[in-house]
């Protein structure tokens, strides 16, 4: 499975990487900006897309609207933070993404129990 990972914090990114790569998710792009991440997500057309809901002085929900308005609207979104999935439920329910995972939660399995989930 490709995954393209959208998130500012360099140090999370090479965590994501050591946590899914070994587990048939593959990070295969990266990208710290919506603008960056647009242009990622339509070169590489990943399987799933990570998101960070803070990017920075950007929002994560806002990257999710437009992928889903867009020409990478049919990919797998899936939203990630630090915080606590309570914190974000009804933001994550409204927007076009799969689901949430919070990051010290983040594996290959969760990925793919979202993905299932929604299918």
């Amino acid at each position: 499975m490709r995954c393209l990972l959208v998130d500012d914090n360099e140090a999370f990114i090479e965590i994501a990487r050591r946590v899914l790569d070994p587990d048939g998710v593959r990070v295969t792009g990266t990208a710290s900006c919506i603008a960056e991440a647009l242009l990622r997500a339509s070169e590489l057309r990943p399987d799933v897309v990570l998101v960070d809901i803070g990017l920075g002085d950007e929002n994560g929900f806002d990257l999710v609207r437009r992928l889903a308005e867009g020409d990478a609207r049919d990919l797998a979104v899936i939203m990630i933070s630090s915080d606590t999935e309570d914190d974000y439920a009804d933001l994550v329910a409204e927007s076009p993404a799969l689901g949430f995972l919070p990051k010290a939660d983040l594996s290959a399995d969760g990925i793919r129990q979202l993905l299932d989930k929604n299918r």
